[in-house]
């Protein structure tokens, strides 16, 4: 096949991935988007197998057959509720494959690498394995198999660096040590220790933080993809690695400025806390104003419906909790019931709600609510002040007004959906403690 062919091949299968990205801006064009995607990277693939000469065609065939197997059965038997740790797994495998095909190639002929192939085989090797493991920390959270609070270890920064500096040293003098099983066994002491690295990054990020997380494994996993292109000199695994690193850092940074957080100090652990004469202040204020004669179960149901009954303009704001109880359909349900009254109602999306970026678009896309009604927060802030009733579906952080009135908190200063300024706010919590 003629060079031009191939280059025009290549440009081809890039420009058609980012113009399926391309289309995930638009609700309505995601489908396609995903469809134009998956075609790219199905061409990319086929290319690659008929550019270079494979030993076992069978083997080949049917390794792509029996991962396609898996990954569809995968799809099929998960829920919506367990999408985002399947996200997080799926990264995990990013990394695995970029650090088994850097492992492979840094044994194959170690002495033939250039300088740019070696470094480029370590890094795709320890992140790849970082990525994983992360990965994996980060899927346990969300699927509950972990605690979700974050984990701090004794001198938890010192260690990180530790085991960091630890792979840096074994892989500068990789290219020094002789001998094939000498090389397999540093290798393989890298691996470790970037697995080390990956959960001792992972432990201390607490649910709330999995958005930002669940980006920064995203742009790790690409990053690791394009590294494994520029060992093997494949310029299509560079450019989809690329991208996908690019869109990943991107959204990590739209996540961390939706929080008002510097990245730093979501991954170090360092966000500000409340001291506790602050946070016992202001309860203690809240309480003393807001004393009332706690009403039964069935009396606020019986309150919240006169209020829905009465209101011209709903907007309803899920959360986490909405994920948790799989309150999506019974949301849905009840917005359609309220339409059906010649009712105003829309969804405020914040950009952090839940455990992934577009957590709650999903669930609802799920329940079959018009995306055109899901509002991002930019948007729907200037409404609440006409709003006659806001409904919040186990939502919290994302709607406290403490984060603008209050100092010293861990959402101090966080944008949140301004709820507080509607006439009527009804929260539905599964407890009743303040948040």
């Amino acid at each position: 096949m003629p060079a031009w062919f191939n280059a025009f091949a290549d440009f081809a299968v890039i420009g058609l991935l980012i113009v399926g990205i391309a289309l995930f801006r638009k609700p309505k064009h995601a489908r396609s988007g995903n469809i134009l995607a998956a075609l790219a990277l199905l061409t990319a693939m086929g290319l690659v197998v008929y550019r270079f000469p494979i030993s076992s065609g069978v083997i080949v065939a049917s390794t792509i057959i029996i991962g396609g197997m898996i990954g569809t059965l995968v799809a099929f038997r998960v829920n919506m509720i367990q999408i985002p740790a399947l996200v997080a797994f799926q990264h995990g495998m990013g990394g695995v494959a970029a650090f088994s095909v850097s492992f492979i190639e840094l044994i194959r002929n170690p002495a033939e690498l250039s300088l740019l192939g070696h470094v480029s085989g370590m890094l795709g090797l320890v992140l790849g394995a970082a990525t994983f493991s992360g990965s994996m920390i980060a899927s346990g959270k969300l699927s509950a198999r972990l605690k979700q609070t974050p984990v701090n270890l004794p001198g938890h920064n010192l260690l990180l660096l530790a085991l960091i500096a630890s792979a840096v040293v074994l892989g500068v003098s990789f290219g020094s040590m002789g001998g094939h099983w000498v090389h397999i066994g540093v290798l393989a002491a890298i691996l470790a220790l970037a697995g080390l690295v990956g959960i001792v990054f992972s432990i201390r990020i607490g649910g709330a933080d999995m958005p930002v997380l669940i980006s920064f494994l995203n742009a790790t996993a690409g990053l690791a993809a394009a590294f494994c292109g520029i060992i093997i000199s494949n310029r299509l695994l560079i450019a989809c690695g690329a991208t996908v690193a690019a869109s990943g850092s991107i959204l990590t940074a739209i996540m961390c400025r939706s929080m008002n957080r510097g990245l730093i100090k979501v991954f170090t652990g360092s966000a500000a806390k409340a001291s506790s004469t602050v946070a016992e202040r202001n309860v203690e204020t809240e309480v003393r104003k807001e004393r009332r004669v706690i009403k039964s179960r069935d009396e606020m149901k019986t309150e919240a419906i006169g209020v829905l009954r009465e209101a011209d303009h709903v907007i309803v704001v899920p959360g986490y909790g909405m994920a948790l109880a799989q309150a999506q359909f019974e949301v849905a349900k009840l917005a359609k019931i309220l339409e059906e009254k010649k009712k105003i109602v829309c969804f405020a999306i914040h950009p952090v709600a839940g455990r992934m970026p577009g957590h709650m678009n999903v669930l609802l896309a799920e329940a079959e609510v018009d995306y055109e009604k899901l509002l991002e927060m930019a948007d729907v802030n200037g409404r609440f002040d006409e709003t006659d009733v806001v409904l919040v579906v186990g939502a919290c952080d994302v709607v406290n007004p403490a984060a603008i009135t209050t100092e010293g908190t861990p959402i101090s200063g966080m944008p949140i959906l301004q709820a507080h300024k509607a006439r009527r706010v009804i929260v539905c919590n599964l407890d009743e403690k303040p948040g």
